[in-house]
């Protein structure tokens, strides 16, 4: 039972990739996606051993993550507590989400999986090659799925090394395998934000209360409870929004937030700028990927 509750823990820690950041890098033109296939194609190395790394398990853990973070949102809504667009589309299109889940569990069974070729080097290494060429497509188009640009895509690795009919044939299941992984690292972000927001909140809140109970000018505030790192940046423009709410009846110092900053070398500014680029960022992704899931089954 022990060694079964130690390997259910590793799947959870295993994230393809090696770490849990948006599958999101430099977006690419029609040409460069074109010349990023061909490179590819010679960089990749196939592994004599087919047995690799398992995706199923993975698929389910990011179903359990995006059930979790559903309700997360919806008990936001609930309590009447502002959220991210990218939260809304999360919520609004959570049955999209599990359709995607319930058809890779049935059109990509183990006996098929074990075939795909697998990456014997790299980060995705012990994956399927076709893995890694869908997380290439993914990552330099935000998460958008045109039929001609996959078109284009696969055609110039082909010329350069040829594909098996099976993994064409797994193109677009391994596509919905890596927009659920996506959606699934960008929905613990939309967490963890709310969640610091939702600190910010309660310690102001804490402050109020503590300023409308006393008449004393020198009233000692309460030491704010300094949310983990990934959090730290919603809480501290959650705080500094509220600062500026003119229906407050008691004027909040930032001294604290701009010392805690000051130890983390950032700025109040660089930390507002951070947060509002990281959402606009997330907002079209999620965004994208919705879209890009219903492309696909409609494809």
């Amino acid at each position: 039972m022990a060694r079964r509750r130690e390997q259910r823990r590793r799947v959870r820690l295993d994230h393809p990739g090696g770490d849990e950041a948006p599958i999101r890098f430099e977006l690419f033109s029609t040409e460069r996606l074109e010349q990023h296939a061909g490179s590819l194609a010679q960089a990749q190395k196939i592994s004599d051993r087919n047995k690799g790394k398992q995706l199923i398990p993975r698929v389910r853990e990011n179903s359990r993550v995006l059930l979790e973070a559903y309700q997360t949102v919806a008990k936001e809504i609930r309590g009447q507590h502002a959220i991210t667009p990218a939260a809304e589309w999360l919520l609004d299109n959570f049955h999209v989400i599990e359709e995607q889940v319930a058809d890779i569990q049935i059109d990509l069974p183990e006996s098929y999986y074990r075939e795909l070729p697998k990456l014997a080097e790299g980060v995705l290494a012990g994956y399927p090659r076709i893995y890694g060429i869908a997380w290439a497509l993914v990552a330099h188009t935000d998460s958008r799925f045109d039929p001609e640009l996959l078109k284009l895509f696969v055609q110039a690795y082909q010329n350069v090394q040829p594909l098996t009919l099976g993994e064409l044939w797994a193109i677009p299941i391994t596509l919905r395998v890596l927009l659920v992984e996506n959606l699934r690292r960008l929905a613990v972000r939309i967490m963890r934000s709310q969640n610091g927001r939702r600190l910010a909140d309660e310690f102001v809140d804490q402050v109020e209360q503590l300023a409308a109970q006393s008449d004393k000018a020198d009233l000692p505030l309460p030491v704010p409870v300094l949310p983990a790192a990934e959090l730290r940046q919603a809480y501290a423009v959650q705080i500094l929004q509220r600062s500026h709410d003119p229906h407050s009846g008691t004027a909040l110092s930032l001294d604290f937030l701009n010392d805690w900053l000051d130890e983390q070398g950032v700025s109040l500014d660089e930390i507002v700028h951070r947060e509002h680029s990281d959402q606009i960022a997330d907002n079209w992704t999620v965004r994208n990927i919705i879209l890009s899931m219903r492309a696909i089954s409609a494809f």
